[in-house]
């Protein structure tokens, strides 16, 4: 991961002025690596749809409510 950004975004978008323009930039990649980046092995969708998929068919197990009896 960290090459890619660095071949990606550091040396192909450069020179960077301050390090607020790096920081910023970065916040940019992450979010179109998470959220617009297609990903053929998973069906050419975003990772972020993929894993919003995930939780929509599995969600989260409730536990069980504490009664008298279970304090025993």
């Amino acid at each position: 991961m960290i090459g890619l950004y660095k071949t990606e975004l550091i040396r192909n978008k450069g020179p960077w002025r301050n390090l607020d323009q790096v920081e910023y930039a970065t916040l940019e990649y992450v979010d179109w690596f998470n959220h617009r980046r297609l990903l053929e092995p998973i069906g050419d969708i975003p990772p972020a749809e993929k894993e919003a998929n995930y939780h929509h068919q599995h969600p989260p197990k409730r536990p069980k409510q504490l009664t008298k009896n279970t304090l025993r």
